[in-house]
């Protein structure tokens, strides 16, 4: 797929990054603050946001980008697309259940994990193994056999085989990095 340069033609859409923003339907105080400053980041970059849509990280990083004029697709696990957050644009009703998580890692450039749990986890392991870099922040710790949990990679290198997870310590760093790697992806 070839992405435009310079000006668009009149019938291909202008590229923007596709960012997936993934992490539990609970969530702290910080990590709701977390997400929506992500949110609102992602908008002002024009990026184009995914997440699973329900509640918790997925309602705080809609509202922010919502707040900043941006557009949000929710990836939802039932079949209802009324079950979304009241921040969504768009409301995809996969009736996948948990496998949603893939069609989120998969049409994502890059994703960026808050908190979560299991589900969380699952798709940071699917971007890693369709070698998309994931900014993580506020969530899980681990590493490759033989490394040491949060000693690897740093926002300039980061771990993993065709994917990077790169750990953050704060929202503008993690869209940095999120946005950056999907320029890359495109050599945009």
């Amino acid at each position: 797929m070839t992405q435009p340069r310079g000006r668009p033609h009149p019938h291909e859409p202008q590229w923007v990054p596709y960012v997936a923003v993934v992490g539990g339907s609970s969530c702290s105080e910080r990590q709701a603050a977390l997400a929506r400053e992500v949110g609102r980041l992602l908008a002002e970059r024009a990026a184009l946001i995914l997440c699973g849509g329900l509640e918790g990280v997925m309602e705080h990083v809609s509202r922010g980008a919502s707040d900043a004029g941006g557009t949000v697709i929710g990836l939802l696990p039932g079949a209802d697309r009324r079950s979304g957050n009241p921040y969504l644009t768009w409301a995809v009703a996969t009736g996948m259940g948990e496998m949603r998580n893939a069609l989120l890692a998969r049409a994502a450039d890059s994703l960026i994990a808050i908190g979560g749990g299991y589900g969380t986890l699952s798709e940071v392991a699917l971007a890693l193994r369709l070698g998309r870099t994931v900014a993580a922040l506020d969530t899980w710790r681990f590493a490759p056999p033989g490394e040491t949990a949060g000693r690897a990679g740093s926002a300039a290198e980061g771990w993993g085989g065709r994917g990077r997870l790169v750990p953050c310590e704060t929202a503008l760093e993690a869209v940095e990095v999120a946005v950056r790697a999907a320029r890359e992806r495109w050599g945009a």
